[in-house]
Parts: structure tokens; sequence; C-alpha cells
């Protein structure tokens, strides 16, 4: 008997719970604020310099694999020509 009381309880809380999402999907087209605006401004802002960041660090890493690759290349010579 509690389990189909426990069953029903959780059942009617997921209900409740799927139609306030589905209410609060419907009710974001309200008119942007000046606060909404600031707010998107500020986030592009960040997401710029995060690309640009992580642009960087891929350019480092890749400069660095280069000199890597340079240097294992002199090193594989080098043991070519004391083979010789």
């Amino acid at each position: 008997m509690t389990t189909h009381k426990l069953a029903a309880a959780l059942l009617a809380g997921l209900l409740a719970t799927a139609a306030t999402a589905s209410f609060a999907q419907t009710t974001t087209d309200a008119p942007m604020t000046h606060a909404d605006k600031k707010a998107a401004k500020k986030q592009a802002e960040a997401d710029k310099d995060a690309a640009v960041a992580q642009a960087k660090a891929d350019k480092k890493k890749t400069e660095s694999q280069s000199e890597a690759n340079e240097a294992a290349a002199d090193a594989n010579l080098k043991n070519a020509k004391k083979s010789q």
C-alpha cells in the first residue's frame, strides 16, 4: 500500500516538474532588459577573449611540437651519421 502511495507521489512530482519546465521554456520570449543586454555584451566579450586565448595556446603548442619534432629529427640524423 505504501509503495503505491510513494509511486503516486513521485509521479505527481514528476508531472509538476515537467509542467514547470514547459512553462519556463515558453515564457523566455520576454523583451531583453538593459541588464540582459549588458550581460550578453559582457558574455560576448568573455567568449571573444577566451577564443583569442585558446588560439594563442594552440599556436604555442604547435610551435613547441614543431621544435620537438625538429630536435628529434636532428637526433635521428646524428645517430644515422654515427652508425655509418
